[in-house]
């Protein structure tokens, strides 16, 4: 049994011009799915040289949004783009006393290009889909880290094969989809399906990822949205993603000594529940959003932080190290940066939609700020600390 040759496909749907349509589309969302993860990883970083946004308040619900509902639409056009190109995956280097050094460089370039990024893309949305569903098979890597950096690997190596291929591309979207001139000799037969027609299917099957998708972020959709993850479900419709009994925190959260500590130069503050709610409430709408793409929104209820912190008269512009009743995980202390915490829309929330927050949700105190990814928007705050 012999390895198959680019001869063995004789399909003319395998083609550049099919090729070069799919992934046009196809760049353009992982230009997309770059660009937001980028916003992303930054919003999670402890240190913002340019500090992060806190306008719009819903700004990461829609980037992230559209990083995770359009990588899963770059399922079905990498799968099309890699079943039309390999046949030329699949072709031996050229031979013949006519090809030169730069033929083979460029050859061996194309190859090593496609590779890296035929690997990194599958290694991307494989993790990426992966976490969404917060399903974490691997044990030997850290997800945030390698998908951050699997993402400049699959974007350098992106735009080395554009380079290459440039002639190409061009060439195959100036003439009609029909034209064969760029046709490998072997691609004849028709098939069941015409050119047009597989780009209409591949477009559809992209849209239907979309739509099932979606619903995670767009509450329009999320009866239609089936592979939606966390689509509303939970207290008052925001969506749980740890439990109290999951971190750990049920006994000491609904515990009669519990207390908030502030501190700020040797100056400590507690404050029980009572105290809190004795303090003046304030009422905001924002979204919590998962960097797993779910988002939704709920109006919050109770102090603003930076009323908290002149308790202990914290100047303004002072980042804050906010600490969990969570005795372990890697969000159990946060940092709050300075603009977050003298917005006035930053709360330290007690209620939600007018009720009483539920324990799932970080009764009996949780940070919750404008325009910052969920992991941050600790939950079951117990100390404040004013760096």
């Amino acid at each position: 049994m012999r390895a198959p040759a680019e001869h063995d496909f004789a399909s003319r749907l395998r083609s550049p011009a099919v090729a070069a349509r799919v992934g046009v589309w196809l760049g353009i969302c992982f230009g997309l799915v770059f660009l937001t993860g980028l916003i992303s990883h930054y919003a999670q970083n402890t240190d913002h040289p340019i500090p992060f946004p806190t306008v719009p308040a819903w700004g990461y619900r829609v980037t992230q949004g559209l990083h995770v509902v359009v990588g899963y639409a770059c399922v079905p056009l990498l799968l099309v783009k890699l079943w039309a190109v390999i046949p030329k995956l699949l072709a031996r280097p050229p031979t013949g006393p006519s090809v030169g050094p730069r033929e083979l460089v460029l050859h061996l370039l194309e190859r090593a290009s496609i590779g890296v990024l035929v690997a990194a893309s599958i290694f991307q949305l494989a993790t990426g889909i992966a976490n969404a569903a917060q399903w974490y098979p691997w044990l030997t890597f850290s997800y945030r880290p390698s998908h951050y950096a699997g993402a400049w690997i699959a974007i350098g190596a992106l735009l080395v094969h554009i380079a290459v291929k440039l002639p190409i591309i061009r060439t195959a979207l100036g003439e009609s989809l029909e034209h064969e001139g760029q046709d490998r000799s072997s691609a004849t037969e028709h098939g069941a399906l015409s050119r047009r027609g597989l780009l209409r299917t591949t477009w559809l099957a992209t849209a239907v990822a979309v739509l099932v998708t979606a619903g995670s972020t767009v509450p329009l959709l999320r009866k239609v949205s089936v592979l939606g993850v966390r689509s509303g479900d939970g207290p008052v419709g925001i969506p749980i993603n740890k439990s109290a009994r999951a971190a750990g925190v049920t006994a000491a959260a609904t515990a009669s000594t519990f207390a908030l500590t502030i501190a700020h130069n040797g100056r400590e503050v507690s404050l029980t529940r009572d105290d809190l709610l004795a303090m003046s409430q304030h009422t905001y709408t924002l979204p919590i959003t998962c960097v797993e793409g779910w988002s939704a929104s709920g109006d919050w209820t109770g102090p603003r932080v930076r009323n908290l912190l002149d308790l202990v008269e914290a100047p303004r512009g002072r980042d804050v190290r906010v600490e969990s009743l969570q005795e372990s995980g890697p969000f159990r202390i946060t940092l709050l940066q300075d603009n977050f915490a003298d917005a006035d829309n930053t709360l330290l929330a007690l209620a939600l939609a007018g009720e009483p927050l539920a324990l799932d949700h970080g009764f009996p105190c949780r940070l919750i700020a404008p325009n910052r990814p969920g992991v941050l928007q600790t939950k079951w705050v117990t100390r404040l600390d004013v760096l």
